[in-house]
C-alpha cells in the first residue's frame, strides 16, 4: 500500500514545475509551507497572488515593475543615450548589482530559438526598435549570453541597428577572476584573447 496524501502530493508537484527543483526539494519546500502557521500561509499564497496581479512589462524597456514605468525609466541620472539589451530581468539585477552601468536596459524575455519555436516576433525586439526611434541613442550593448541562441539574437539585432548609425557593442567575455587558465575551455580563452585591453 502507497502512502499517498493528495493535497500534499499536489503541492509537492507545484514546487517541482519550478526551475531547478527536483523531488527532494520540493518536498522540503511543501513541508516547510505545511509547518506554517495559517497566518503565514496567507501571506505566503498572497504574496504569489498580489505578485502575479501587480507586476507586470515597463512600457519603456520591458523589464518588470509595479508601476507604468520603471524606476530605472522614470531615474533623470540614468544615461538614456545608452541602452543595455539583455535576455531576462535577472540579468538586470545581476548588472544593478555591480553599480557600474549608468544607463538603461531593455529586456527582450528570451533569445531567437527557431529550434524552440521563438523567432524574431516573439521576443521584445519591435520596442527596442521603437524606443530607438523615438530616443537619442547613441549606444546599444547586447549583454545576452553567451549561448548559440544569445550570440545569434544579439547578431540579429546589431545587423537592424547598423543602419541606423548606432554603435553595437557586445559584452566581453574571457577568464573570470580567480581562475586556472589551464581549467578554461578554449572557447572561453579565445574570448579573452579576442577582449583583451591595454593596461
Amino acid at each position: 500500500m502507497s502512502y499517498n496524501i493528495a493535497a500534499l502530493s499536489k503541492l509537492i508537484e507545484q514546487f517541482e514545475r519550478m526551475p531547478s527543483i527536483g523531488r527532494k526539494s520540493a518536498q522540503r519546500m511543501a513541508f516547510y509551507v505545511l509547518n506554517m502557521s495559517k497566518d503565514e500561509a496567507k501571506v505566503f499564497a498572497n504574496a504569489i497572488i498580489d505578485a502575479h496581479e501587480k507586476i507586470h512589462q515597463c512600457k519603456i524597456c520591458c523589464n518588470l515593475t509595479q508601476d507604468d514605468v520603471c524606476t530605472i525609466c522614470q531615474n533623470k541620472a540614468r544615461d538614456s543615450s545608452v541602452i543595455c539589451v539583455v535576455e531576462d530581468p535577472r540579468d538586470v539585477m545581476a548588472i544593478e548589482r555591480t553599480h557600474e552601468f549608468d544607463g538603461t536596459y531593455h529586456v527582450l524575455h528570451g533569445v531567437i530559438s527557431p529550434l524552440n519555436g521563438v523567432g524574431p516576433d516573439k521576443i521584445a525586439i519591435k520596442q527596442l526598435l521603437a524606443r530607438i526611434n523615438t530616443d537619442e541613442v547613441k549606444e546599444v550593448i547586447m549583454a545576452t549570453n553567451p549561448t548559440v541562441e544569445g550570440e545569434a539574437t544579439a547578431m540579429y539585432i546589431s545587423k537592424l541597428l547598423k543602419p541606423m548609425g548606432i554603435v553595437t557593442t557586445r559584452l566581453a567575455y574571457g577568464v573570470p577572476v580567480g581562475a586556472d587558465l589551464e581549467y578554461a575551455d578554449e572557447v572561453t580563452l579565445s574570448r579573452a584573447m579576442e577582449g583583451r585591453r591595454v593596461i
